[in-house]
């Protein structure tokens, strides 16, 4: 791995079931994540992902790559448009700094409204 290598896109689309498993699975019971009228009457059209969600597909982004001995050091992400179901999130990844068996990625999840998540990622790939 080096400076300026771009890491292969990762394609997700944003399926109901996926909104509310993760938030579920993250014990995020706003009504938000799984309540399509609830969620209208807050001023979304409709539910949207939680963070936690978002930050466990970047999470499995970056290990998908690395491979089974990476080590994820540190996760800076910050949230953008709301994925809604129906949508499609493109994860990329570009390596920004190498030192030895650690690298600092940057990553950008888009969707039709923009960008999503975008932030970076600390991973070691370990011996």
């Amino acid at each position: 791995m080096r400076p300026g290598d771009r890491l292969p896109p990762l394609e997700i689309p944003i399926t109901r079931t996926l909104i509310v498993a993760g938030a579920i699975a993250s014990r995020d019971y706003q009504d938000v994540h799984h309540d399509p009228e609830l969620a209208r009457q807050k001023g979304s059209p409709d539910i949207f992902m939680n963070i936690l969600t978002t930050n466990g597909l970047v999470g499995r982004y970056i290990t998908d790559h690395f491979g089974p001995r990476a080590r994820l050091c540190r996760v800076a992400i910050r949230l953008g448009a709301p994925n809604h179901p129906g949508d499609t999130m493109m994860l990329t990844g570009t390596v920004e700094e190498v030192d030895g068996d650690t690298a600092t990625v940057r990553i950008v999840g888009a969707n039709g409204l923009g960008k999503h998540v975008t932030g970076t990622v600390t991973v070691r790939v370990e011996g």
